[in-house]
């Protein structure tokens, strides 16, 4: 059998144009040879700790919360109530209260927006770690606890809520943070740093100390202040069980 002359050719160009590719490529292999991988940018250890979301916690909840009251300290505590990092806050001053995390948010969010272009860093005192749980408006009671609503977090009296440090001004500060408070349920107050610590509702200062709270109940003649002649008349009362 005769092959065509061009279709001799053309496998001819063809191997050739393989072997000159192939050549080619191993010239490039021997003269530049790969390098070997760099190291990686980054150390795979540091020192500085995660950033978690203050908002909802990491793992969720392996049981639902109970709707639970905040926490007071039956002896009186000022754990709290001061400012930590930052120069200036915002501190609870009406009742504990349970806040959302949206309403958190949103107060985060008026605090940003009205110091947008200066120098600060706000800090976060509360993170949203309860969750709450809700049922409709038309189910009837029972069949359990309702399905998950929303990340909420036990905000107690006095608690201070944010904290802020930074090149700005302190009028400044203060109006953003009047801002976020009226984004927030209840009632709010501006702190410095330095401002006493708050007992119950009760500042510290002024001749009113921590020990003073402390202290117990002063007695007259036996009797609680105020109730004079107490003791007397329940004893003259007739018990409603002989002993």
């Amino acid at each position: 059998m005769v092959v065509p002359y061009a279709r001799t050719s053309t496998l001819l160009t063809s191997f050739t144009t393989r072997a000159c590719c192939l050549r080619s490529t191993l010239q490039t292999l021997t003269t530049n040879p790969p390098k070997p991988p760099s190291p990686p940018s980054h150390r795979p250890f540091t020192t500085t700790p995660p950033q978690h979301n203050w908002l909802a916690p990491k793992a969720g909840e392996s049981t639902k919360s109970r709707k639970g009251r905040p926490r007071v300290p039956t002896g009186g505590s000022t754990r709290g109530t001061t400012l930590v990092w930052g120069d200036y806050g915002l501190r609870l001053r009406d009742h504990d209260r349970r806040i959302s995390a949206f309403q958190l948010k949103i107060a985060d969010e008026t605090i940003r927006k009205r110091l947008r272009g200066m120098k600060y860093r706000l800090y976060h005192r509360v993170a949203a770690n309860i969750g709450v749980y809700t049922s409709g408006n038309d189910q009837r009671m029972g069949k359990g606890k309702g399905s998950f609503d929303y990340w909420a977090t036990r905000c107690c009296v006095s608690k201070v809520l944010f904290e802020l440090k930074g090149d700005v001004h302190e009028q400044v500060v203060r109006d953003a943070m009047r801002l976020a408070g009226n984004k927030l349920p209840g009632l709010y107050e501006f702190v410095r740093r330095g401002d006493p610590a708050v007992m119950g509702i009760t500042k510290l200062g002024g001749g009113v100390t921590e020990e003073f709270l402390r202290r117990p109940r002063r007695e007259m003649n036996g009797v609680g202040v105020g109730v004079p002649g107490l003791e007397n008349t329940a004893r003259r009362l007739p018990g409603t069980t002989p002993v």
